[in-house]
């Protein structure tokens, strides 16, 4: 691979960048603009003032091509600005292109309108900008066309595209060029049997590689050390361990002495089969064969023991390699880091990460960082847990929402708040949360517990900020969510509460029923039922159903600021949930629906009262009603009494009937009066007296006629009556 990228490197050098000409009518390398259409006498830049630094062409052309749709009119304004389109110029618009779609585009443009005679450098340079893009076709059929162009092929280039279908995962294509290369004439060396064995070998292709490698001996290819290290290394991939020791053994046989990277192939696929020992023994020979060690070596053998779980003997290597001066990399700390956590040696973890401090190394693997927080909390060093998080912000490694919320869940269950909401400042103020390139978010262990202590102590306009954050990762945690209800409920604040109540039942977030009392409540303490009766209207169509108290508290409200119908309406649900108490406000919200004349309304609630077994004191309301003057009401009460056989007192009877003779009702009397016999329910003939007196002298004779008739022909039922009439209560 070094021989192959040292050929690479030597494909082309560019020249050194074009620089302005001391002519001032050469337009060659350099544009200057201004926003005037000219530069007149008095426009001349005054003296001591440097003018703004020129921009190169290229550059000026590249960012023409990123800011501009490429139109003709772009290739025109190109064109313009560029006397001669040459081979520098050219190579260094490719390579300065913003992206593969603007080289591409410029690269056909300038071939075919005549501007510029594409040479195999150029070519060079675009198949590698589309390989890399992996826009693979368009970089093959450049290669394919080339010679139709009078440039010749070389290796390197089928082995940039043989590289490049490789590392799009492509083999089979990796193949067929690779074949195509013989059937065209295009010289194969070592260099492209290397190139295919690294894109076949790393696919497990193993059977093929070795196929390949009989046929590169048979004809005549000598393969370096280069070709095994990579042939070896496939197939310890494939786990095909016996081969990969077979192949360095016949390298040894060849005379292909094995180098370092020979050596830290084989330690590193033992330890992909978890051979530690084996491993060991290569470590051992290559020290003994004066093959010194490198970074590589001891990184990997590192890796292999705490793989296997032996961080002892890995503390051992990584001071060991210190003390020969080889000072360890971000990846050997990264290696060593998640075993000292997993055997739970949070105190050299430290040290490590001190060092790494110190030495300004920042870790390639960024998770360490949420493990060596957790492995501190768990062995009950809060404080070391927190110094992670700083050495964090000095090695310039993003913080994210894991970090802070591992140390915000731990502070909390130590009962150190105050700490934990500093975390949480910090959390929110820099918006961590949103951050889109975080790889670990806030678990919901960590956010609900601070966002309970929060909304426990009078913070819960904090606790929602972090909520609403979360929010917009797509977090709908329903104990968050009702947490907040009962905070905002608990300070006064129902109005958002009750927001965040609609927006649960938006997102199908469960709501609890506790949270949807505290609203209820805390509108109740701020003397707005009118709301508390929607927020209870809420909690029902939750399904939540309210406790008996909460609906008195409710009616009380309502009642207290004149709301009637709106508590009678509360009173009815309440009867219809089954709830069968506070009989002594159910009777002062049905007397004052009939005092407001409310009367239907009044008779629907007694109506659904005696549905559910309760008896209502009708006697009061008739009583409270007469004495108010409310002959209207009464009458119809009585009436709806009569029609349902309810069981009231005579007295009940003699004060409706003298109330409406004394409003002079006496047509009304008179009926009721009828159907108050037809049931024998007259007690007394002097207010019947009255009442045929007050007919007459009405000229209401004939009623008056019928009414004496009837009380003449029942007299004797009449004077036996004693007490109350007894009926039962109609179910």
């Amino acid at each position: 691979m070094a021989s192959l990228c040292a050929s690479r490197a030597t494909i082309f050098k560019p020249k050194k960048l074009l620089t302005i000409s001391p002519t001032p009518l050469c337009l060659r390398s350099t544009i200057f603009f201004y926003n005037s259409e000219s530069l007149n006498n008095h426009d001349r830049i005054p003296k001591g003032n440097s003018p703004k630094p020129q921009e190169k062409l290229e550059d000026l052309i590249c960012r023409m091509m990123s800011t501009r749709a490429w139109t003709t009119r772009l290739q025109n304004s190109i064109r313009n600005i560029v006397p001669t389109f040459d081979h520098e110029l050219v190579y260094n618009v490719l390579h300065s292109a913003k992206n593969s779609e603007h080289a591409l585009q410029f690269f056909r443009w300038v071939e075919r309108s005549g501007l510029f005679r594409h040479d195999r450098e150029t070519h060079f340079k675009i198949i590698q900008i589309l390989g890399r893009a992996e826009k693979l076709n368009h970089a093959r059929c450049i290669l394919l066309d080339m010679p139709n162009k009078g440039v010749d092929w070389d290796e390197d280039l089928w082995v940039l595209m043989i590289d490049s279908y490789g590392k799009a995962g492509i083999v089979q294509e990796s193949v067929k060029l690779f074949q195509k290369m013989e059937e065209l004439g295009v010289e194969r060396t070592v260099k492209s049997y290397n190139a295919l064995f690294n894109v076949i070998t790393r696919r497990g292709r193993y059977m093929m590689a070795k196929r390949y490698f009989n046929k590169m001996v048979n004809q005549g290819i000598e393969p370096t050390g280069h070709t095994y290290n990579l042939l070896i290394w496939g197939f310890f991939l494939s786990s095909k361990v016996d081969t990969a020791i077979s192949f360095f053994e016949d390298m040894k046989s060849k005379g292909i002495m094995p180098d370092v990277v020979t050596y830290n192939t084989m330690i590193n696929g033992y330890n992909r089969v978890k051979k530690i020992e084996e491993a060991e023994k290569y470590f051992v020979e290559m020290k003994a064969r004066n093959i010194e060690p490198n970074v590589i070596s001891y990184t990997t053998l590192i890796k292999g023991y705490s793989a296997v779980e032996r961080i002892d003997d890995a503390l051992r290597l990584f001071e060991e390699m210190k003390s020969f001066g080889i000072k360890p990399n971000a990846i050997t700390y990264s290696t060593l880091l998640p075993g000292l956590c997993d055997a739970q040696k949070m105190s050299e973890a430290g040290t490590i990460l001190k060092e790494m401090e110190e030495k300004y190394i920042a870790p390639k693997d960024n998770s360490i960082f949420i493990r060596l927080i957790s492995g501190q909390c768990e062995a009950g060093d809060l404080d070391a847990a927190a110094d992670v998080l700083k050495t964090m912000i000095r090695l310039s490694v993003p913080t994210e929402a894991g970090h802070y919320g591992v140390l915000i869940e731990n502070f909390c269950k130590a009962g150190i708040y105050d700490r934990a909401v500093k975390f949480l400042d910090k959390l929110i103020e820099k918006e961590i949360v949103l951050r889109p390139q975080s790889s670990s978010s806030m678990e919901p262990s960590a956010y609900n517990l601070i966002i309970d202590y929060l909304c426990n102590n009078g913070q819960t306009g904090k606790a929602e900020t972090l909520f609403r954050q979360l929010m917009k990762t797509g977090v709908q945690d329903p104990i968050a969510f009702n947490n907040l209800v009962c905070g905002h409920s608990r300070e006064g604040v129902p109005d958002s509460a009750f927001e965040l109540l609609k927006i649960m039942g938006r997102r199908k977030v469960l709501s609890d029923g506790i949270a949807h009392k505290s609203l209820v409540e805390s509108y109740l303490k701020k003397g707005e039922p009118a709301d508390a009766k929607a927020a209870l209207d809420n909690m029902l169509e939750h399904g939540h159903d309210p406790d008996s108290l909460l609906y008195r508290s409710v009616m009380e409200s309502l009642m207290g600021d004149g709301r009637v119908q709106t508590a009678s309406r509360v009173m009815k649900i309440m009867l219809e949930k089954g709830v069968k108490e506070h009989m002594d406000l159910i009777s002062t919200i049905l007397e004052a629906l009939l005092m407001r004349g409310h009367v239907e309304e009044a008779l629907g609630r007694i109506e659904l009262l005696l549905h559910n077994s309760l008896s209502p004191d009708l006697d009061g309301l008739l009583s409270v009603l007469c004495e108010k003057g409310k002959t209207a009401a009464a009458l119809k009460l009585l009436d709806f009494i009569l029609e349902r056989n309810c069981n009231i007192d005579f007295s009940s009877y003699d004060k409706v009937l003298d109330s409406l003779v004394a409003a002079g009702k006496t047509l009304n009397a008179y009926s009721i009066l009828c159907k108050m016999m037809e049931n024998g329910g007259v007690k007394d003939h002097k207010s019947c007296e009255e009442l045929i007196k007050s007919l007459n002298d009405e000229g209401n004779t004939k009623q008056a006629d019928i009414l004496r008739r009837m009380i003449l022909g029942k007299e004797t039922t009449l004077d036996s009556k004693k007490g109350k009439k007894k009926t039962p209560i109609a179910t």
